[in-house]
């Protein structure tokens, strides 16, 4: 791409309020008539009367826990099925497999029970009680992470 092909923009000239009737945004220039808002400068957060907006917001104590709230994806035993016998399976090959996500591997995964696990796997993720008992039914393995 040249410059000579670039399209042409356009800026907008910015609006001249109080230059008489004529311009549309003569006399009060679009503040109204009286009151504090059509005098002088005044707060972004003014309201007019009574308290602010952000004053009316209930308060939040503190920054919260946001180690606590983060929540470790769920995978079910059969959406392990997809590897083959023998497979290691990690973070890595959930990924590669597109199972989870970057964010997933950043929070974390953990393998949940259900009857539906048909390979022989050796499992490196968190594993529920149910879930470990299934794998090792089947002659896998878990691997405390």
């Amino acid at each position: 791409m040249r410059i000579d092909q670039l399209g042409t923009v356009r800026i907008r000239s910015k609006k001249r309020l109080g230059r008489g009737i004529g311009s549309g945004k003569g006399k009060t220039a679009a503040r109204g008539t009286k009151g504090q808002k059509a005098r002088g400068k005044i707060p972004v957060n003014f309201s007019g009367a009574g308290l602010a907006f952000y004053k009316k917001l209930p308060r939040r104590s503190g920054m919260g826990n946001t180690t606590v709230s983060i929540k470790r994806k769920a995978l079910s035993l059969s959406q392990l099925n997809q590897f083959k016998a023998g497979t290691v399976v990690d973070l890595e090959q959930l990924f590669l497999a597109k199972l989870i996500d970057k964010k997933d591997m950043k929070t974390g995964v953990k393998i949940l029970a259900d009857k539906g696990l048909t390979a022989k796997l050796t499992v490196k993720l968190p594993v529920s009680k149910t879930a470990k008992i299934e794998i090792e039914k089947k002659g896998g393995k878990v691997i405390d992470v």
